[in-house]
């Protein structure tokens, strides 16, 4: 273990984490999930793709992808983004007297 990353079975004796675990009353609790959480998390920040594959190791997209999970927090700030976009654009054009369909997005069948 000297210079290097313990291993899972190593780092689960050290740490006594079925113990641990136990105590938690969350006996199947792993490392992994600590990791996946911690970088889930990272991804709701808006944390970059990149970013996550250097701060988990990995070396391709697919892999980072799973923590990428969509989240309500992350729709709300989409929906959120898309609304203040509209409403500049609104905004601009000098149409503040709310009367009449000008400048409504219409869905085009």
């Amino acid at each position: 273990m000297k210079g290097r990353p313990p291993r899972r079975s190593g780092f689960n004796k050290l740490t006594r984490r079925s113990h641990v675990a136990g105590a938690l009353g969350a006996p199947t609790l792993h490392f992994h999930d600590l990791r996946h959480t911690g970088n889930t998390l990272a991804a709701d920040m808006g944390v970059s793709l990149r970013n996550l594959m250097a701060r988990m190791g990995h070396d391709n997209e697919r892999a980072a992808l799973r923590y990428q999970h969509r989240s309500a927090k992350g729709v709300r700030a989409i929906a959120d983004g898309l609304d203040a976009l509209v409403r500049a654009e609104h905004d601009q054009d000098g149409d503040d007297d709310d009367e009449g369909t000008g400048g409504v997005l219409v869905p085009v069948a």
